[in-house]
């Protein structure tokens, strides 16, 4: 059967999921900025993702962007909300009120339609927004997507899981389901403050996992030691894997630093030393990472893209931005390559958008991941890089 679906957001999470339904239902993708809204109903994407970019230009999708809330709620099945909620440290949680403000605005307009949240939220935040609202109708459903994969994570998901107990909760994750490719995936329901649960251990697991492998290249960074040897060694152990190895300059990104942070934050009240190690081990890493920069005495730093993932054109929290931070404070000459920014400056850091000026200006040159980019320079380069993926 054919729905009428209504995705609020246009990131990573929404796109993705207005794309998903899109290939059998209709879909409307509610959002507040028009540019994206345009550049939606014109087929073309606004966030690097390859499967969005090529679904919205090679597929029949019924799907139609709009900045009419109440065309968008009226007739809608299902809303499903996916609006940012960055970490508040000033209140240590998810600042939320983009999520309730969407909630105040359907329940005048559509009292009847499941709310699915997918935004990131604090553990128990569901059962205080239905409280607070007055309505069964809310949801949580956890996502698991990686920046510039979102729609390739949604067609073939590691698992689905929906925060409700209930034939309602069975037929969303149906829905989801029925959406991807090989129709497989394990579906999990379970109470809302479970799932939430779900999602930030996930990810504290992932920042850990990060964080130990960092660690381990520290120490061989320290001491001399072959760091690839290593890893290698270590990974074919069938219990640890040879997966999310890769050294880097700290985990970073929209995910990871906010949602450890807010699992922290649930901690209050409950012994543990494990998560608050991770988020300062992250720390740690940055600051070790500025200390082999200034060993090299350069004039000029450069930074090879803001971005720390390849295929992705978000560079929110990336844990290089900390490291240029640092680098400024001892008086090292900072600038940055970043292609996908348009202007002459980021946040008082020169930008260049011609590659072979910015090589030949910059005495060392931090890179995440290397590239083919910099192979001319190699000698130039500081990464931590040992496997060429992310």
């Amino acid at each position: 059967m054919m729905l009428n679906i209504t995705v609020v957001g246009t990131g990573y999470v929404g796109l993705s999921n207005a794309v998903l339904f899109a290939r059998q239902h209709t879909v409307t993708s509610l959002d507040i900025d028009a540019k994206r809204v345009e550049l939606i109903n014109q087929r073309l994407s606004p966030i690097a993702d390859d499967y969005i970019e090529k679904t919205l230009k090679d597929s029949e999708l019924k799907l139609t962007a709009t900045l009419n809330k109440e065309a968008a709620y009226k007739s809608a099945d299902y809303i499903i909300i996916a609006t940012p909620t960055n970490y508040d440290s000033d209140t240590n949680s998810f600042d939320t009120s983009s999520i309730e403000s969407v909630i105040a605005d359907i329940l005048p307009i559509n009292t009847t339609a499941p709310i699915i949240i997918k935004s990131t939220i604090p553990v128990g935040y569901t059962a205080q927004i239905k409280a607070k609202f007055q309505t069964e109708q809310i949801i949580f459903s956890p996502e698991f997507l990686r920046e510039g994969k979102a729609l390739y994570d949604n067609l073939y998901p590691s698992r689905i899981i929906v925060g409700e107990k209930s034939e309602r909760g069975e037929a969303i994750a149906q829905l989801y389901l029925n959406a991807t490719v090989e129709k497989n995936a394990p579906t999990l329901c379970m109470h809302s403050t479970e799932a939430e649960a779900v999602k930030l251990f996930s990810n504290t697991y992932l920042a850990m996992r990060v964080a130990y492998f960092n660690e381990l290249d520290t120490y061989c960074a320290k001491h001399g030691l072959d760091s690839f040897d290593i890893v290698r060694g270590v990974g074919l152990d069938p219990r640890i894997g040879q997966h999310y190895n890769n050294p880097s300059f700290g985990y970073g990104g929209y995910c990871l630093p906010k949602d450890t942070k807010q699992l922290l934050a649930n901690y209050k009240d409950v012994p543990q030393d494990l998560i608050q190690a991770i988020i300062h081990s992250n720390k740690t890493r940055k600051q070790f990472i500025v200390k082999e920069i200034l060993k090299k005495r350069p004039n000029v730093v450069g930074i090879y893209r803001l971005t720390m993932k390849s295929g992705s054109d978000n560079f929110r929290d990336s844990a290089i931005q900390d490291i240029m931070y640092e680098l400024k404070e001892y008086n090292i000459d900072v600038i940055v390559y970043e292609p996908t920014l348009k202007t002459k400056e980021f946040e008082g850091y020169a930008l260049y958008s011609e590659l072979t000026e910015f090589l030949s200006k910059s005495d060392v040159i931090l890179a995440n991941r290397m590239h083919t980019d910099l192979e001319a320079v190699k000698a130039k380069v500081y990464t931590r890089d040992l496997f060429g993926d992310n």
